[in-house]
């Protein structure tokens, strides 16, 4: 006779199905075990981190509106959050994966993340978000498909490929980000260059293959999941027709090459309409770099045919030669623009929403500079504030009115005073309208990516923003996205409509810069606290800090155990009973 436990997990079983029969959107499912594996990409073996086994990790592909739920099982020895870019978790900054709204997940625990790709299609990705651990791995492609009633601006591709470009040290320490030096090569979906060149290439490297059909179209999803380094994505012979970028559909614009830059993600239509004879070069090369060792060292993969009888042969295909002059590069950004005439996630045309006519209420300049020491330590700064992760995230301690955690002060304009490291962020308005200024001072190329949130980019330049430069910005189809380029040098004016209640992180992508303290976070507040626009706590949140003593131990439950061998016909009789509710209901 079945235990009181066992009737009750019965019960409990019943319930969760038959909720499931109502739920307005479909979950999906995914489980992640993060550990340690050995691995080899550029022949030299290391310690990397694998998802299930896997490096990269697996895709997670979902449609629209979708229930995502993810369980992290952390088997490294070390904290682990996994957050995930360009994924806006409307009213639930509770699930964003960063330090300044989640505690860790210690090691050997597992937590499960849920969360809604709520009005969201297009190509993004993951990533553990601590320290340098992205430089080992942990990261994999994030698919939003659309739903089939809201039709895509082009014809159905006839396959869908993930590919996730760069660059790889293979020390994996990294030493705390003090001294990075060159990158020892580039992988492209975690394996090392194809044998192009005898003398650059060692033998016995495990490269990456993607077999394509002649004639097909396929999109191809590329993300530069990197550390530091610009890269210049092309393929041999072949047109990259741009299609999206991180959600948004673009004017679809041919390109034989295009530059990505750390943390951007970019979508290709590509017919394969060559010679199907033979192989054809897939590569993923540095740009604005001046070692000429480092030039030569390449990533490179193999398209193949399926009726290939040759190998690739013939010199790689050619990056643009603009090393010293990045105005090419900075054109090649500006030519990319919103598709305004397709619908998105909902069946309205983009453009119906004029950002170009929205008064803007709060304006940020956010100046960085080469690193500097503060306090004995090497940092880097944005506006002069070198940021300092807390011990209790923001948003937990606003929750529980933890006092003194952070300071609403962050300087709409850069200060002339010595720099510091603070806990110091944005105070936004809800439903306001947000202009950011990003300029980049120092003489590297840098990333910024806010969660939460698509931001129209609507200027970029060389030199220092001024007022006047408001009069050379796009006020119609200014490309949203969640990532944007800023050139050494340069500033990039960026636009956020401020919905999403919630803290949300605003950093640089560069790990190197991004880990010393170059970002902050913006704080959105509803006045009116209301789950309509911010989900409760989940049950399941974890505490640190000065709530640490609110932390229960892990909860190994013996509920798993009812569907192991022994279980079978008693789970399948739970799930008949569901389906009878269903059916009834």
């Amino acid at each position: 006779m079945a235990s009181p436990r066992v009737v009750s997990l019965f019960f409990v079983y019943i319930c969760l199905f038959a909720s499931l029969c109502f739920a307005d959107d479909p979950f999906v499912n995914y489980e992640f075990v993060v550990s340690y594996i050995t691995a080899s990409p550029l022949g030299v073996p290391q310690q990397v981190i694998a998802i299930n086994g896997h490096f990269p990790g697996p895709p997670i592909n979902v449609t629209t509106n979708n229930n995502v739920v993810v369980n992290v099982m952390n088997k490294l020895d070390e904290e682990l959050l996994m957050t995930w870019a360009g994924i806006q978790q409307r009213r639930s900054s509770w699930q964003d994966g960063v330090l300044g709204t989640n505690c860790p997940i210690p090691p050997k625990w597992n937590w499960t993340y849920q969360f809604q790709v709520k009005d969201q299609v297009g190509s993004f990705f993951y990533f553990p978000s601590i320290n340098f651990q992205r430089a080992s791995g942990g990261f994999g492609g994030f698919i939003i498909n659309n739903r089939d009633i809201i039709p895509i601006p082009f014809a159905t591709p006839d396959g869908d490929i993930t590919i996730l470009i760069g660059d790889w040290y293979t020390r994996r320490a990294l030493n705390g980000g003090k001294d990075l030096g060159m990158p020892d090569g580039v992988l492209i979906n975690g394996k090392g260059p194809y044998r192009y060149n005898t003398t650059l290439v060692p033998d016995g490297i495990d490269y990456e293959t993607i077999e394509v059909h002649p004639g097909k179209t396929y999109r191809i999803r590329v993300h530069n999941v990197g550390v530091s380094t610009s890269l210049n994505f092309r393929i041999q012979n072949h047109n990259l027709l741009l299609a999206e970028t991180e959600g948004s559909y673009t004017v679809q614009q041919n390109y034989t090459s295009l530059d990505i830059h750390v943390g951007q993600s970019s979508s290709f239509l590509v017919t394969m309409d060559q010679n199907a004879s033979t192989d054809y070069y897939i590569v993923a090369s540095a740009r604005f770099v001046n070692e000429s060792l480092w030039q030569r060292v390449t990533g490179v993969a193999i398209l193949r045919y399926s009726n290939s009888k040759g190998k690739a042969s013939g010199p790689l295909p050619d990056a643009p030669n603009d090393q010293y002059d990045k105005t090419f590069s900075m054109n090649q950004a500006r030519s990319i623009r919103w598709n305004v005439t397709a619908s998105g996630a909902r069946p309205n045309p983009q453009g119906s929403f004029r950002y170009g006519s929205i008064n803007v209420t709060e304006v940020y300049v956010l100046k960085n500079m080469p690193p500097v020491t503060i306090d004995g330590k090497r940092r880097t700064t944005l506006s002069g504030i070198s940021f300092i992760n807390p011990t209790t995230p923001i948003r937990l301690a606003d929750q529980f009115k933890v006092k003194g955690v952070y300071k609403l002060d962050f300087p709409t304009m850069p200060i002339e005073r010595p720099p510091r490291m603070a806990t110091s962020i944005i105070n936004g308005t809800y439903r306001g309208f947000m202009e950011v200024i990003l300029q980049n001072n120092d003489t590297k190329m840098q990333s910024y990516h806010m969660d939460g949130y698509a931001f129209f980019v609507v200027g970029m330049d060389y030199g220092e923003w001024t007022e006047n430069s408001r009069g050379t910005y796009n006020k119609w189809d200014g490309i949203a996205r969640s990532t944007t380029q800023v050139f050494p040098g340069a500033w990039t004016a960026i636009l956020i409509s401020l919905d999403n209640v919630g803290v949300w992180n605003l950093r640089t992508e560069n790990l190197d810069s991004w880990y010393l303290g170059q970002e902050t976070y913006v704080r959105v507040v509803n006045p009116e606290a209301t789950n309509k626009t911010e989900l409760p706590i989940p049950d399941n949140a974890l505490f640190c800090g000065a709530l640490k003593k609110m932390q229960k131990p892990q909860d190994i439950s013996s509920a798993p155990s009812i569907i192991g061998n022994r279980s079978k016909p008693f789970l399948s009789l739970v799930m008949m009973i569901s389906v009878v509710i269903c059916i009834f209901n």
